[in-house]
């Protein structure tokens, strides 16, 4: 069984190289890789985006409220992240991405993750 999910192929660096883009306006954001190769986003050491790749085919699963994942998931080309899902997370199909959506559940993600502290600073 395949467990290296790192992100190799081009179209998984450049879906990478985007989500980067948007995540690094964030307050204390760090990029980690975790033992398995899935490269997360994570504020306070905690994730709200993770992009892994499976046979040179990228994904990326966002941590949304649970409202907007119900929503999501009566629509195609979402589904439940396996394993974190129950907690609101949702994986996007990759090949139908709309930036301007996907840039909006990126700072739902982040705002449901980050302490209050630094959810005050973003208001500013």
């Amino acid at each position: 069984m395949e467990h290296d999910k790192r992100i190799q192929s081009e179209k998984g660096q450049q879906l990478l190289k985007r989500v980067r883009q948007i995540c690094v306006q964030y307050p204390e954001i760090e990029e980690k890789v975790d033992s398995f190769g899935h490269t997360s986003f994570r504020v306070k050491d905690k994730p709200f985006v993770m992009l892994g790749e499976n046979n040179n085919d990228p994904s990326i699963a966002i941590k949304t409220l649970k409202t907007t994942q119900e929503i999501l998931l009566q629509q195609e080309g979402y589904k439940k992240t396996p394993y974190i899902g129950q907690h609101g997370w949702t994986t996007f199909d990759t090949d139908s991405l709309n930036w301007d959506e996907i840039e909006d559940y990126i700072l739902e993600g982040y705002l449901r993750t980050a302490p209050k502290g630094l959810v005050k600073q973003m208001k500013k």
